[in-house]
């Protein structure tokens, strides 16, 4: 069995702070805490679990790739990184654990050394990383609870320290009991959308989940974008219509999550954002104009085919000071779903695309820029996002 070198806790920085937490790592932004080390192995692989979405293709070689027989008689200094870890699946999902496999890298210049896991909560701004010596198959258990939703991907380094991009994501939600009669959640609520929106009210609705035994009902939540969701009603029809809160300086986004008799929950819905009503009762205070803009983002599209394309994000620092620690959130227009990215730590929640700032890129100075990458699918519209905010605040499109 080889063992996990380590586990360690993130968190993003919240809108508006210059400051940047001390980096541990060059693949995500700001570290915390280093947490323990999480368990790996190559214990044989249980029934595959039905909660996980999108389901892989394949299975994991859980051997991982065979030695070479004899070393290469001269060391290559080619700067090729490992490939991307494919068929990424979840081969056991308890209440306080998740096994994962996946298929080997194929080596580059160098020697494959091991893999990074990163994986997060559903809405939330905490993010966990670990790694694993040259296995295809781990077991994570640390900060892992029973009834939630968590996002996986994987990433191989070399021995002269060169990473892959992460891959696909991969997204599971945990049992509330590993044993009794259920423990299979139900399904994700599809196509959640927003019907009739008044002064003060909007409507959501979304179409039926799916369970084994049966659906007792739907979890509807408020996020607000970055740190904090909030149940507002359990319904068991299919529309809820959800009174508008106040103006709040963060988002105002809802999903839902189906349920079932003994409580297990399903992977959460798309996310829609719904506007916001000020107090009917006060006229509605004057403000200035807004300050003008000091970014501007320019995305480009640097390929594309049937499925997939490659794009590029570069943001432009148009004021007078340095940005120190960025981030960066759009919308796809289209149905594009990010698939791996490079120069950013990057994440995608229904539509909306948030990366953040690494080390080596984290302050632009004045009239400075900075660039990202992203790879991505698509399948029925690739158009580029029209809007863009770093660290909240609009920026003009390049």
């Amino acid at each position: 069995m080889t063992g996990v070198f380590s586990s360690s806790l993130f968190r993003r920085l919240r809108p508006g702070l210059l400051a940047a937490a001390a980096l541990s790592t060059a693949v995500l932004a700001s570290a915390l805490s280093v947490a323990p080390a999480a368990d790996a192995g190559t214990a044989p692989a249980a029934a595959a679990y039905p909660g996980v979405a999108p389901a892989p293709a394949g299975a994991a070689d859980p051997t991982g790739p065979a030695s070479p027989t004899s070393a290469p008689s001269t060391p290559s200094t080619s700067p090729f990184p490992p490939s991307v870890p494919t068929n990424l699946a979840a081969s056991q999902v308890r209440t306080g654990s998740v096994t994962l496999t996946w298929t080997a890298s194929t080596r580059g210049c160098c020697a494959i050394e091991g893999y990074d896991i990163m994986y997060y909560e559903a809405f939330s701004d905490v993010i966990y990383s670990a790694s694993v010596g040259p296995v295809t198959t781990t077991t994570i258990t640390n900060y892992i609870r029973p009834g939630w939703q968590y996002s996986f991907r994987v990433s191989a380094r070399d021995s002269l320290g060169h990473r892959s991009s992460y891959g696909d994501v991969l997204t599971v939600v945990t049992p509330v009991a590993d044993t009794g009669p259920d423990t299979t959640p139900p399904s994700a609520p599809q196509n959640l959308t927003v019907g009739a929106v008044t002064a003060s009210t909007a409507t959501l609705s979304w179409s039926p989940s799916t369970d084994n035994v049966g659906v007792l009902g739907y979890d509807v939540y408020r996020f607000d974008g970055w740190f904090t969701s909030r149940l507002v009603a359990t319904v068991s029809a299919t529309t809820y219509t959800v009174s508008l809160p106040a103006s709040t300086p963060l988002h105002n986004l809802y999903y839902v999550r189906a349920r079932d008799a003994v409580g297990n929950v399903s992977i959460a819905s798309n996310t829609v954002e719904l506007p916001t009503t000020s107090d009917p009762t006060s006229p509605p205070p004057s403000s200035p104009p807004p300050p003008p803009s000091t970014c501007q983002v320019t995305y480009r599209n640097q390929s594309q085919w049937q499925g997939g394309f490659v794009a590029t994000v570069t943001i432009q620092n148009s004021g007078a000071t340095p940005i120190d620690g960025w981030t960066v959130t759009f919308g796809f227009p289209g149905d594009q779903q990010v698939t791996s990215g490079w120069n950013a730590t990057i994440a995608q929640t229904g539509a909306t695309v948030t990366a953040r700032n690494v080390d080596w890129n984290r302050v632009i100075a004045p009239s400075g820029s900075a660039s990202f990458g992203i790879q991505g699918r698509w399948s029925a519209s690739n158009a580029p996002p029209t809007g863009f905010s770093l660290n909240g605040a609009p920026c003009t499109v390049g």
